[in-house]
């Protein structure tokens, strides 16, 4: 009797081409185009996590983005800018 084995000996199963999984992560590839302003920047850099995870751990991300852009946003109206000349003051020098 003989022990042979007939074909390539390569496992059937390992060929095969991998199952699509529509709920596995897949990159959006979104461009982001840098604003200029750091912590916008690096709110929307952020967003880059979304590719690798599933759908349900998107949230978590974009709540943190939010986060980011609204702290941003709120440091915008903490910044002292340029002081507003006074408003001109009634004459009361024109009596009749």
């Amino acid at each position: 009797m003989s022990d042979s084995v007939t074909g390539t000996g390569a496992d059937p199963q390992a060929e095969e081409a991998p199952e699509y999984d529509p709920a596995a992560p897949a990159p959006l590839d979104v461009p982001r185009t840098a604003t200029g302003d750091a912590d916008v920047d690096a709110a929307l850099e952020r967003l880059a996590d979304t590719d690798h995870l599933a759908t349900d751990g998107h949230v978590q991300v974009y709540e943190d983005v939010h986060r980011g852009l609204r702290d941003a946003l709120t440091a915008l109206d903490a910044r002292p800018g340029p002081v507003a000349p006074p408003a001109p003051s009634p004459s009361y020098q024109h009596r009749s």
